[in-house]
């Protein structure tokens, strides 16, 4: 499906956590295919930074809104901008989003408590916000990131993994109730990438040895959209992965995850 990007021609995404890693490849991806944008992130130096060189490359119209989304009040706030600026919507790309590696005795609780923040809350509160708008017009696209990591328990990443897990299932089940309105759902389920998130959730470095790359991932996610799909695996290793785990005891899965993941000094 080489005209994917065509879908949302001339219409606006709205991106999460666009200043890095996979929601930067959204923004790059989308503004070569026509899409006008709003950018969302904490970092706003990045996000004016890419602004200005996707507007001039590609001729698009790109909006910049800094949020930080472990503040509750954050997914209003950048209703408010959009509907303020009558920007309608087309595609929402929930990508923002992290994790902390370690024991869960070790981890801060305010870190584990903003992870669900960004990684659920925000997640629903900006997908009911725009969903309604979608399901009154009759059409729209709204795209989940969860990670492969929702299929399994995951010793030393346990609260991520269990964010993820929500996520994909937040996903198909609304996918369901709005298909019949002319709305699109998905879950992109990708493996270790190349981005920011191992430095910033401290995970070893044999985790990533084999990762894909952000832009690979964006476009499965983007592709797996277009064709109606609930969810998507990016990576032919990462299914062979995840349907394992389907045929294996969960207890088996995670003291295998946990003898992986086990931090040197636990």
């Amino acid at each position: 499906m080489a005209d994917y990007k065509q879908r949302w021609a001339k219409k606006w995404a709205l991106i999460t956590g666009a200043s890095a890693g996979i929601g930067w490849a959204f923004a790059e991806q989308l503004a070569a295919g026509g899409s006008n944008l709003v950018l969302t992130a904490r970092r706003t130096g990045r996000l004016q930074n890419l602004a200005a060189d996707l507007s001039s490359r590609y001729g698009v119209q790109v909006e910049v809104f800094p949020a930080d989304l472990t503040h509750p009040e954050a997914p209003a706030a950048i209703h408010t901008f959009t509907t303020r600026k009558e920007i309608s919507v087309e595609l929402l790309v929930n990508n923002a989003g992290f994790g902390a590696f370690g024991g869960i005795q070790k981890i801060p609780e305010s870190r584990l408590l903003e992870m669900i923040q960004v990684n659920c809350c925000a997640v629903v509160h900006l997908t009911r916000l725009y969903i309604q708008e979608m399901v009154g017009r009759r059409h729209g696209d709204i795209l989940i990131l969860a990670s492969t990591a929702a299929f399994q328990p995951v010793p030393y990443n346990s609260v991520y993994a269990a964010t993820k897990a929500f996520d994909l299932i937040f996903a198909e089940g609304i996918a369901e109730e709005v298909r019949r309105f002319g709305v699109r759902v998905c879950a992109l389920c990708p493996g270790p990438t190349t981005t920011e998130f191992q430095e910033v959730a401290e995970q070893p470095d044999r985790m990533f040895r084999v990762a894909e790359t952000a832009d690979k991932v964006a476009r499965v996610g983007l592709k797996a959209l277009a064709k109606g799909k609930t969810y998507v695996i990016s990576g032919a290793m990462n299914k062979l992965m995840v349907e394992f785990e389907r045929v294996t005891s969960r207890r088996f899965v995670a003291r295998t995850a946990g003898r992986m993941m086990r931090p040197a000094d636990s």
